[in-house]
């Protein structure tokens, strides 16, 4: 069903990196969960003041909610499709990010209404009428659910979409609210012991459990989270084929937003190359990542001098001294300066971003080990950050 509707509504829906094909998934996913949402929503409210049920009640505000989180995902697709302007020259992708802020907000609050209107029940209990109908329209808005939280699912990873996701769980945690109310009514049936109530609050408190899960997982990329490791990995990797590139370092990946990346990285050529000629390689890398990846990366230019030995002898002996501090630790932009009564061992060292020795001890930790190591060297070292960690310091 779910590659049907995809198929069916979705031109070019192979190229999910195009922001116009991204749009179209977001808009289908989101027209089928305001449908979906707003027919249980009724059939549910119903049945709910009909047959005097406050958990089938509170079940279908949950879903009006669902329906109107919906809307919100709708427009927030719409607006982040937009190209960039003037005043937001990175586009308005963070928009969906923002969508999904809100869509966490307001389930939470119908989850508090609807514990509080659960408490009422309890201290004020009145009996279900207990029906066939209330029962069939119970176990259909399970099986409804669980497609729409396998639909979710499926169209959330076409994009990686996280507002999407979220949406799946949020079905998926209606599929387990939904049989709870459903076990409490043949429970009242059976034993004519009423719960009503007491399954209200658990509902709620699915509710604002789903509400909380949205918020922290849209929160993460709103406040600036670390990149992926596959993605990190797929840029590295990249680079590092291009003939000429030596290495790279200094990776710094920005979220604009869901495949909305813009990227710098200083990457590393023989000092004996024309500096055109290099120059003309870089442009070509940038130019290939905006095609291959959407990705907009800005590369520094760092020519090495590689045919020095005494400076490679220099180097190595530098970076075996850095290892044996920490080997999460790398060294990059190593130079020489020589003078009359000593020398300069100029160079940059990358630690994690939650590394817990400060940078001025690390220093005079480095500057100690060189002057053991011959006490005319003098280390000048630069401290930088290792914003892409999460992979390079799996590797070490």
């Amino acid at each position: 069903m779910t590659n049907f509707i995809i198929k069916k509504f979705i031109k070019d829906y192979e190229n999910v990196n195009d922001h116009k094909v991204r749009e179209s998934y977001g808009t289908v996913s989101s027209i089928t969960g305001i449908i979906v949402n707003s027919l249980l929503s009724i059939s549910k409210i119903l049945t709910g003041i009909l047959f005097n049920s406050i958990s089938v009640l509170a079940d279908g505000v949950n879903n009006l909610s669902d329906g109107a989180s919906s809307v919100i995902t709708l427009i927030g697709f719409k607006i982040s499709g937009k190209p960039a302007d003037k005043d937001h020259p990175f586009g308005h992708a963070r928009v969906e990010y923002l969508a999904g802020l809100i869509l966490g907000i307001a389930v939470i609050l119908v989850g508090v209404e609807l514990i509080k209107s659960s408490f009422n029940k309890i201290m004020n209990p009145e009996e279900i009428v207990f029906s066939i109908e209330m029962t069939v329209v119970l176990v259909i808005s399970i099986l409804t659910k669980l497609w729409l939280s396998l639909f979710y699912n499926k169209m959330g990873r076409k994009i990686s979409s996280s507002t999407i996701k979220a949406a799946a769980a949020d079905s998926r945690n209606d599929v387990i609210a939904t049989s709870v109310v459903l076990l409490s009514v043949l429970i009242q049936r059976l034993t004519g012991y009423g719960v009503d109530g007491y399954v209200g609050i658990l509902v709620a408190l699915f509710i604002l459990y789903s509400g909380f899960e949205i918020l922290k997982d849209i929160l993460n990329p709103i406040l600036g989270e670390m990149p992926g490791a596959e993605l990190v990995e797929s840029i590295e990797n990249k680079i590092m084929s291009y003939e000429g590139i030596l290495n790279t370092h200094d990776l710094v990946v920005h979220n604009y937003g869901p495949n909305r990346h813009f990227a710098t990285v200083h990457a590393e050529v023989d000092a004996k190359e024309d500096i055109l000629k290099s120059h003309d390689l870089i442009d070509n890398i940038e130019r290939e990542f905006a095609k291959e990846f959407n990705i907009n990366l800005v590369i520094h230019l760092d020519p090495i001098i590689t045919d020095d030995e005494e400076m490679n002898g220099l180097r190595g002996v530098t970076d075996r001294i850095v290892k044996s501090i920490d080997e999460r630790l790398s060294m990059h932009d190593f130079r020489v300066v020589k003078g009359e009564t000593h020398t300069n061992l100029i160079f940059d060292v990358v630690v994690p971003v939650d590394y817990d020795i400060k940078s001025s001890e690390l220093v005079n930790l480095i500057e100690k080990h060189v002057q053991d190591e011959n006490e005319t060297y003098f280390a000048v070292v630069t401290v930088d950050k290792n914003y892409v960690s999460t992979y390079m310091n799996d590797l070490k």
